[in-house]
């Protein structure tokens, strides 16, 4: 196996850790990996001079993501057309509920968001693309796991407990592996506070011409909003918009 790189490896830890954090200072960063003061001064000074970072104005040892992050991660979006083609589907589906709707995909055991459109009302869910949460605790993880093989399960639920996001976040695999069992038998995960007291979401899975399920989507609204009727027609419209989203995927429901 050819040899890792560790420089390039911590220079990559920086920028990961800036996915949630909007500004860094070079202490913080030095914090979060427990790296010498001298290593984090020597990966920022030349992550700045290619301008991956970029000092935050009148604070020189503050940073935030530079330019060419956003290049990179838009000749990236411009070639999946999963995104592409997400985007004008998630956008009609919230139009029709004026909630928020999102589109995610699995990365080993998390989520990561790669579409959203807001909800115009007040109270909303707060979230963003490219926002990583547990798997477990979120529709669209749920819906997206239990369509995992049991090796691909396992390799999931290795560590023992899960984290939980709140008290309502499934933290046993056990209870986990029978929950999932239920949710393929449905076709549609539910969160009921997992990930968020205030929210719930409901989930579809995304498939490709294979029949895999490469991406969900998930429609979220606040408990308030949350009626039993609403239930109804906002499963109905993820169904919907999910099988539209596979059909341009590639994908093609067998007769039954």
């Amino acid at each position: 196996m050819p040899r890792v790189v560790p420089a390039v490896n911590r220079a990559l830890d920086v920028l990961e850790l800036f996915v949630d954090c909007p500004e860094l200072s070079a202490r913080q960063v030095m914090e979060r990996l427990d790296l010498p003061r001298t290593t984090v001064h020597e990966l920022l000074v030349t992550l700045e001079a290619r301008s991956y970072l970029i000092s935050v104005p009148g604070q020189p040892v503050r940073y935030r993501l530079g330019m060419p992050l956003f290049q990179l991660g838009a000749a990236f979006a411009g070639r999946l057309d999963l995104v592409r083609e997400a985007q004008c589907v998630a956008r009609d589906v919230a139009a029709a509920c004026d909630e928020a709707v999102h589109v995610a995909v699995l990365d080993g055991a998390d989520v990561i968001y790669l579409v959203k459109f807001d909800s115009t009302h007040p109270v909303r869910m707060v979230s963003a693309v490219g926002r990583r949460l547990p798997a477990h605790c979120t529709a669209v993880g749920k819906i997206l796991l239990s369509d995992l093989d049991p090796a691909g399960l396992d390799a999931v639920l290795t560590n023992g407990a899960l984290p939980g996001m709140t008290p309502a976040s499934i933290t046993d695999p056990e209870r986990l592996r029978a929950h999932l069992a239920r949710v393929r038998a449905d076709s549609v995960a539910v969160d009921i506070g997992e990930s968020d007291t205030a929210m719930r979401c409901v989930a579809a899975a995304i498939r490709d011409h294979s029949g895999a399920a490469i991406a969900a989507m998930s429609l979220s609204a606040p408990i308030i909003r949350w009626t039993a009727q609403a239930y109804r027609e906002w499963t109905e419209l993820v169904r919907e918009g999910a099988a539209t989203l596979s059909t341009r995927m590639g994908y093609r429901a067998l007769p039954r």
